[in-house]
């Protein structure tokens, strides 16, 4: 028998289990008791300054924060971190934590987050390499970068290139590593990729294209990166931006179903396999009404967007998920990008402002059908291009 009973379980305190925990007691006025688990020691917090302003060191840790700590209390949710849900029973309706509590549930929601992934080459145990995912590794990595001069950056995504522009800003040198042939070229295409090279070149981020990361040498401490095609380059400290991989243990471990993309497979409604447990965040693998095909998307306002419904359906209100993933992000203060979608893939581009002013979006059509719009400076494009996706 469990130790103790609630009405709903949250595994996971980022932002998709906050959203979640947030909207049950306050947008539905739910009042049931809700648990809300996370292995981290901080309470939630927005993910995105973790490359940005707090490594910088511009906004302080409690900055970050979606709430402050004794908010959860006084909202009726109970906040346990540093705790994990180790085993889930979904026939019993049991989850043992890693306190060895045993917890029956009424409800359940899976928003485990997702891990980093690690490069398996030689040298990769060397001190001085670093992957960022929380605010701890944040702290790390400046702590580190005091005393560096040369910062070489894995990856040609968002975290290499937010982590680039931030060390640069604390002025650091830094060279980017990557398979593609730009940075953000796989998500945006060549042509905003070149204006992304060109803003972080001008602020002297140098780049090594369509190359990828044989070793790491050093003694103890890292001291070059050795690509594939043989290029040597020092490094006092490097961060690895390689991408994520979802957090499905519990779930697979549950006996729940897996998606092809290797997350949680979920209905329109974002409930799994079994009854009565949702998932949301980087691990949810839906059936997009809107897109008309299986979708995840990593990303925080994502995941938020998701809690917030998985609150909706759990109390009601089970129309399927029809939100148009939205996200941003920046580069130090030199531009800020936002974008909708996501286009799988696109066979044409229509360009509305212009590259060289810097204000532009770029509208990707498969065919007839706009899959997905990127804006630097000209936010009002934004929606018409929800409802052109969306029609």
């Amino acid at each position: 028998m469990a130790d103790r009973d609630v009405d709903v379980l949250i595994v996971g305190a980022g932002a998709a289990g906050a959203a979640c925990a947030e909207a049950l007691v306050r947008d539905r006025s739910f009042g049931g008791s809700v648990l809300l688990v996370g292995r981290e020691a901080d309470p939630p917090y927005e993910r995105p300054p973790a490359s940005k302003d707090y490594l910088r060191g511009e906004t302080e840790r409690s900055g970050t924060y979606l709430h402050p700590a004794e908010w959860y209390g006084s909202k009726g949710v109970e906040l346990l971190t540093r705790t994990s849900a180790m085993k889930l029973d979904t026939a019993a309706k049991v989850a043992k934590l890693s306190s060895k509590e045993e917890v029956g549930y009424g409800a359940c929601v899976l928003a485990t987050g997702a891990n980093v992934r690690r490069l398996r080459v030689p040298g990769a145990q060397l001190e001085g390499i670093h992957y960022l995912r929380a605010l701890g590794n944040a702290d790390a990595i400046r702590a580190d970068a005091e005393g560096a001069s040369h910062v070489v950056l894995i990856g040609g995504s968002y975290i290499a290139c937010e982590v680039a522009a931030s060390l640069t800003v604390l002025g650091k040198q830094c060279t980017l590593v990557m398979l593609e042939d730009g940075p953000l070229s796989t998500g945006f295409g060549k042509d905003a990729s070149g204006f992304f090279a060109d803003l972080l070149g001008s602020h002297g981020i140098e780049f090594v294209t369509g190359d990828g990361v044989a070793r790491f040498e050093g003694e103890h401490r890292v001291e070059r990166v050795v690509t594939e095609s043989g290029k040597t380059l020092d490094a006092d400290l490097v961060v690895i931006g390689a991408g994520a991989i979802p957090d499905v243990h519990l779930a697979r471990s549950a006996g729940l179903e897996l998606g092809e993309s290797g997350g949680v497979k979920c209905s329109q409604t974002l409930e799994t396999s079994a009854p009565g447990i949702w998932c949301a965040g980087d691990p949810c693998e839906y059936d997009s009404v809107v897109h008309g095909r299986r979708l995840r998307v990593e990303h925080f306002e994502v995941a938020a967007a998701q809690g917030h419904y998985v609150a909706r359906a759990m109390t009601g209100d089970p129309g399927p998920y029809d939100e148009i993933p939205y996200f941003w992000s920046d580069l130090a203060d030199w531009a800020s990008l936002e974008y909708v979608g996501p286009a799988q893939q696109w066979d044409r581009e229509e360009v509305r402002g212009s590259f060289d002013s810097g204000e532009f979006s770029v509208f990707y059509y498969d065919g007839e059908q706009l899959a997905g719009a990127l804006t630097v400076g000209r936010s009002d494009d934004l929606e018409e291009a929800k409802r052109l996706i969306a029609g």
